[in-house]
């Protein structure tokens, strides 16, 4: 198999995982946004989420002089590591399927704001110790301060451009009953302009939410609050399970039995996420959550619109974090959970592609910077702090 060794290795690995990881919900977001069911989406993404770990297993699993590789492990007697694999992608499917919800309530930069900062603050002290304090402290837990500074401005910034999106609805007493003569004969700044709707207006916001699968006005933000507090506990254990898993610290494994090399371990990881996956979505088909429409396997089938953005997700997340336990695993877990500073990216696929914080008041944009500003530095001390497994 083949090992990362150096840690300007781990930190590359870590750097695009962090791309990765910051683009897949990017991708997810804009498929709700079309109007495509997040269960026929997550379903699809769920595929190719799993594929990316078999190819990471049979190509990087039996390549190198390294041994075990990823074949032997599957018939040795490693049992134990593999339930701590498992639950691992058990908690980390449930925060995915959260954080889909999420992203529709309380918009794509703040989920991920909220959910990256519960991560980072529990994840990173619980990996701290379980390896054995191979992380620099002092430079650690700096880093971990950082990203409990930009959760709090996260949380403003949600807050501010909350406001200012109710401000600029005011003229519109009721999504339902707006027509587009409404629109058009709307408040002088609805944004509508021979026809199209300016990014950031109220007219922008009406028609995304006419066309949007999950419906959110008149829906109060704690629902999308609460569904990313849930997602950021969940996202918080999945990287000290897999710790558990690969370095035994329990010492659960028979003497003589090795531990799980990353690769096996990922692999077990990603066939719990795909079975809990499937079993939930498939029952979300038929008894939808939040008001979503009743849907079915073959109308699932039948649904080509966006499934190849879906099936890109999949593997973007898939292959993201594979390489953040590729990391961790060189550097330490703790060190590889910079990669939960993906506002950094996902924030900016939030501008770009869906014109969040257009038109939005100068207190959000100097909030906005301020809470990247923070994740830039949370970013730089924690790779900082990477050590070395021996």
């Amino acid at each position: 198999m083949y090992m990362i060794e150096s840690k300007g290795g781990a930190i590359s690995c870590m750097l695009l995982a962090l791309f990765f990881l910051g683009t897949w919900p990017a991708i997810m977001t804009l498929t709700e946004r079309r109007g495509r069911l997040p269960q026929h989406t997550y379903l699809d993404y769920t595929i190719t989420n799993l594929l990316a770990a078999v190819i990471i297993a049979f190509t990087l699993g039996q390549i190198g002089p390294s041994r075990p590789n990823f074949i032997t492990q599957l018939s040795q007697d490693n049992w134990q590591s593999v339930m701590f694999a498992m639950a691992g992608g058990i908690v980390l499917s449930l925060g995915n399927l959260a954080t889909q919800y999420a992203w529709a309530f309380v918009g794509l930069s703040v989920t991920e704001v909220i959910t990256a900062s519960i991560t980072v603050v529990i994840g990173t002290t619980l990996n701290y110790f379980l390896d054995d304090r191979i992380n620099r402290a002092e430079v650690l837990f700096p880093g971990v301060a950082c990203f409990l500074i930009a959760v709090c401005f996260g949380s403003a910034v949600h807050k501010s451009n909350a406001a200012d999106n109710k401000s600029k609805l005011q003229g519109f007493k009721s999504l339902e009953t707006t027509s587009s003569f409404q629109i058009e004969a709307g408040p002088a700044d609805s944004g509508l302009e021979k026809g199209k709707a300016k990014e950031g207006t109220a007219a922008y916001l009406i028609e995304l939410e006419k066309q949007r699968a999950i419906k959110v006005f008149g829906k109060s933000t704690i629902i999308g609050l609460a569904i990313t507090f849930f997602a950021g506990i969940c996202f918080s254990l999945f990287s000290p399970a897999f710790n558990l898993a690969t370095n035994d610290q329990w010492h659960t494994l028979k003497h003589g039995v090795p531990k799980l090399n990353v690769y096996t371990a990922f692999f077990y990881f990603s066939i719990s996420a795909f079975v809990l996956a499937l079993i939930l979505n498939v029952r979300f088909l038929y008894w939808p959550i939040l008001g979503l429409p009743r849907s079915s396997f073959k109308a699932y089938l039948n649904d080509w619109n966006g499934r190849g953005w879906s099936f890109l997700a999949g593997f973007l997340c898939g292959f993201g974090n594979g390489l953040q336990f590729m990391g961790g695993q060189a550097a330490g877990y703790a060190a590889a959970d910079a990669v939960q500073a993906l506002p950094l990216v996902s924030t900016f696929w939030g501008i770009l592609l869906f014109g969040e914080y257009r038109r939005s008041s100068r207190r959000t944009y100097v909030l906005l910077i301020t809470m990247l500003l923070m994740f830039i530095v949370a970013v730089a001390v924690l790779m900082a702090s990477s050590g070395h497994r021996k």
